[in-house]
């Protein structure tokens, strides 16, 4: 009777320490992830094209900004070494370092940091703390906080810089709301982001991003400098001003789209935008093709 008089115990005894401790992270999302360019490769490596805004839920005021948008700007010296903000970096081709931040006392890991080639280091935080006031300071990685739903963990992301959701000048606001939902099967990790932008998007922005564990990968540090790349005179910014940009069209005519149809918009996204693009007329081509004359043509 003593001796299962200890069992009844010891049983009891345990069930309290575990019923006690704090919760676990269901899945470790630490380690050397190095990108995969399954999804999207033209847009993510060598960059979009001008005029490209097709199957993007952008509104007028988007297009606008866009439109007047000169790819010369990144030349100017605050713009050579800004990093991407914590939305878009996930598209970008650099790898990436997750680390976990545990409590010394509890073991509960209490933060994930995402770092990228670009120096760009995000916490993302699980232990409940409250986020800042409207009023506090936006930064390229904004604040983010998670929490698990099975072993998915789902992130929102607020106070961010102003950031683009497209590098050929398609902005995305600093009043956008960023949720991120990352899952790991094996060595592999996918990362859902659904922007929300009540200034520049008409719906849901979502894309989705794959990643494979690198063991031999480090993500080195990444010094940057700024240098004179282009000379112009003081004050001169790169622009365009509404109506003038004659590049626009490129896109359209190179690959046989409707201009319409290039222009974008959340009905642009959906598979019923197919009927529409056949009854819409060919570009009309403004400059020859591949150097040869329009003549005859």
């Amino acid at each position: 009777m003593q001796s299962l008089a200890r069992w009844v115990i010891a049983g009891a005894a345990f069930a309290t320490m575990v019923a006690a401790r704090p919760a676990l992270a269901q899945v470790d999302f630490s380690g050397e992830w190095a990108p995969r360019f399954h999804e999207d490769q033209p847009e993510r490596v060598p960059g979009p094209e001008l005029g490209d805004y097709l199957g993007l839920p952008i509104n007028d005021a988007a297009r606008m900004r866009a439109d007047s948008w000169e790819a010369s700007m990144m030349t100017l010296p605050e713009w050579q070494c800004r990093p991407h903000s914590a939305d878009y970096i996930w598209r970008g081709p650099s790898q990436l370092t997750i680390r976990k931040e545990e409590d010394p006392l509890t073991r509960e890991v209490i933060a994930f940091h995402a770092q990228w080639l670009r120096s760009l280091d995000n916490p993302i935080y699980l232990d409940r703390r409250p986020r800042p006031s409207e009023d506090a300071l936006h930064t390229w990685g904004g604040f983010a906080t998670g929490k698990w739903e099975g072993d998915m963990l789902t992130i929102t992301v607020t106070h961010l810089k102003e950031g683009y959701i497209r590098r050929n000048g398609l902005p995305r606001s600093d009043r956008a709301t960023v949720t991120e939902h990352w899952t790991r099967h094996g060595d592999f990790l996918t990362v859902v982001t659904i922007v929300n932008d009540p200034v520049y998007l008409t719906e849901p922005f979502i894309r989705s991003t794959d990643y494979e564990l690198d063991l031999h990968q480090r993500v080195p540090p990444y010094p940057c400098e700024m240098v004179t790349e282009i000379e112009r005179p003081r004050g001169v910014i790169p622009h365009h001003l509404p109506g003038t940009n004659d590049q626009l069209r490129e896109f359209s005519e190179r690959y046989e789209i409707p201009f319409e149809a290039t222009r974008g918009g959340a009905e642009t996204s959906y598979p019923d935008y197919r009927k529409k693009l056949k009854q819409l007329p060919p570009p009309a081509r403004t400059r020859p093709r591949n150097g040869s004359s329009n003549e005859g043509q």
